[in-house]
């Protein structure tokens, strides 16, 4: 038996003292509030209302009954306002600072489409990672190394200049004895200044004898970009960020770098559901086309 819509069905004909308006306020039909009222009645083993051609008059035991089923209602119809505004309420998720606005609307957009109201923070990696630790934010996309990853970028470098080259081997920013001007520096933004990014690279520097300062880290990508664009130097970056920028982007030569990216939801909740709705949207926001994987592993 459905309790409280029986008790509905119960307290509107007890307050409009008949069972067709009382079915009528509370959105039923007369025969569905008739058979409510006697099932409720059958469960109690006692009558509820006396009934006549017109009229449905409490019984005593209705009367004592009343107030406990009104209150049975009342919650429940709290409960259900409860849930749907727990369904309104927005999905708070940090997101990369290095995300275009154009990408972020797609994404929120889409999210709608699914029921999902999103609200974005942007920020970088850290961060990300200290909103969601304080709960902040219901979920955030961290930066994890590539095996770790739902979501991988390929990063390479991008100049103001093509250069005429398919792959930029890093080895060929050394400066020789006869080279003139500056050496050319490669900026790596906020985003990219993490271990499993910054160390390979610098690790590398200095294994084919680059100075210390030819890797440096920019404060935020915008000053970064800005150098690339009036110098010779290179920043690291997705193909995507570099088509925006309008520089000219190469893979690099000697090692592969890829930003990578995980959904993790505060209280150790599941990403899966999320994932499984917006890894798409979420793919495109970040810069690469890949399909959402949830075993990890870098895209090939």
């Amino acid at each position: 038996m459905d309790l409280v819509g029986a008790c509905r069905a119960f307290v509107s004909v007890s307050e409009y003292g008949g069972f067709t308006d009382g079915a009528a306020a509370a959105g039923m039909s007369q025969s569905v509030a008739s058979r409510r009222v006697a099932a409720l009645e059958e469960r109690f083993g006692e009558q509820l209302f006396e009934r006549t051609s017109r009229r449905a008059v409490l019984t005593p035991f209705g009367r004592d009954m009343l107030t406990a089923a009104r209150q049975l209602v009342q919650a429940a119809d709290v409960l259900l306002d409860e849930a749907e505004a727990v369904k309104r309420k927005p999905w708070r998720l940090a997101v990369p600072a290095i995300c275009s606005a154009s990408a972020l609307a797609r994404l929120v957009a889409e999210a709608r489409g699914h029921d999902v109201r999103l609200d974005l923070r942007t920020a970088g990696p850290a961060r990300r990672k200290e909103l969601l630790h304080a709960h902040q934010v219901r979920a955030a996309l961290l930066a994890v190394p590539a095996g770790e990853a739902s979501w991988t970028v390929p990063l390479g470098l991008a100049g103001a200049r093509a250069g005429g080259v398919r792959r930029i081997h890093i080895e060929t920013l050394r400066l020789g004895r006869a080279s003139r001007g500056p050496a050319r520096r490669i900026w790596i933004q906020p985003e990219d200044d993490v271990p499993h990014i910054r160390d390979p690279l610098t690790r590398l520097r200095d294994a084919v004898g680059l100075r210390p300062a030819q890797v440096a880290a920019a404060s935020d990508a915008t000053a970064a970009a800005a150098e690339v664009l009036c110098s010779d130097d290179l920043l690291l970056c997705s193909r995507a960020q570099a088509d925006e920028l309008a520089l000219a982007w190469h893979p690099l030569g000697e090692l592969t770098l890829s930003r990578g990216y995980a959904l993790t939801v505060a209280a150790d909740g599941n990403p899966l559901p999320m994932e499984a709705r917006l890894g798409g949207a979420i793919a495109r926001c970040l810069g690469t086309e890949d399909p959402v994987r949830t075993g990890g592993g870098e895209a090939e």
